[in-house]
Parts: structure tokens; C-alpha cells; sequence
């Protein structure tokens, strides 16, 4: 179900005027937002075909639920061999390499980040208590690294670091 382009834009106006998370700072920045993918990445759908044409079959954006409630879900999931694997955005992710504290709207950014991060930590901390293996791949890392940790663990039941 599909919802009117007028009953977003009434929906998000409410929700800046109650201070829920900032107004724009012009349309070309909302677009820009509106834009940003959960899943399907350029990244992901990289490592993705890459591992196909190894001829590796998985699921994509598949949803692992778990007893005491918890929903996970991976980008790429080798149900069998329990791997779970994330492409994780430096940005959304706080990359210790490329993530940065926003200067504009910070009030908002650091704490939603913070809990983008603690999500992850949680995630991680569920999988391998279930004995899954939880593979994290940044958005900057090359195909061919990124190809050869996710292959190295599902043809031979470890993760390669």
C-alpha cells in the first residue's frame, strides 16, 4: 500500500512542528534523504552479485526472528551455515575510519546514531548467541576483500578476519 505524496508531506510537517526530528534545510537536502536505501545498496548489491556468479546462494534482507523477541535483519543470510552478513554504511554506522558527527541538527543526528550503533551491538551480541556467524562489511571496503571474508566463511564454516 502506497501512501499520497500529500499525506507524507502533512505527515512529516506534524512531525517537525512537534520537534519529533528537524525540518529540512531545503527540498534538494529532503530529496537527498528521502532517497537513502535500507537495503539494495551499491555495495551490497556488489558483494551481492558477486557471490552469485560464485555460484553461492543466499537470502536477501531476510528477517531472523529470535525467542526472547529480537528481529534481525541481515542484508545477506546463509540460512544453513547460520552466517548473517551486514554492509553497514559509514555514515549511518559511525565508521571509525570515515563516520563524523553531523554539524548541522546534531541534537538529532548523535543520538539516532548512537542507537544505530547500539542496534548493531545488540544484533551481533543475539546472532552469536544463537551460533550464528555475524560478518560486518563497511561500505568502503573493497569488493574483493569484502568477496573473499563472506566466501572463506561459508565454504569453510569460520569467519576470516
Amino acid at each position: 500500500m502506497t501512501v499520497p505524496d500529500e499525506d507524507r508531506s502533512a505527515h512529516r510537517a506534524e512531525a517537525h512542528a512537534k520537534g519529533l526530528y528537524p525540518a529540512p534545510l531545503n527540498e534538494g537536502r529532503s530529496r537527498n534523504m528521502q532517497a537513502n536505501r535500507r537495503s539494495g545498496t551499491k555495495p551490497e548489491v556488489a558483494l551481492r552479485s558477486a557471490l552469485h556468479r560464485r555460484g553461492l546462494r543466499y537470502r536477501k534482507d531476510h528477517l531472523l526472528r529470535f525467542d526472547d523477541g529480537v528481529k534481525v535483519r541481515p542484508d545477506i543470510v546463509f540460512t544453513a551455515r547460520k552466517i548473517a552478513v551486514f554492509v553497514d554504511g559509514c555514515f549511518w554506522h559511525v565508521c571509525p575510519e570515515h563516520g563524523r558527527q553531523p554539524t548541522t541538527n546534531d541534537w538529532y543526528w548523535t543520538p539516532k546514531l548512537r542507537r544505530n550503533v547500539e542496534r548493531d551491538r545488540r544484533a551481533d551480541e543475539v546472532l552469536a548467541a544463537a551460533g550464528w556467524t555475524v560478518i560486518r562489511i563497511w561500505e568502503h571496503e573493497s569488493l574483493e576483500v569484502a568477496f573473499e571474508r563472506v566466501a572463506t566463511a561459508v565454504e569453510h564454516g569460520f569467519e576470516v578476519s
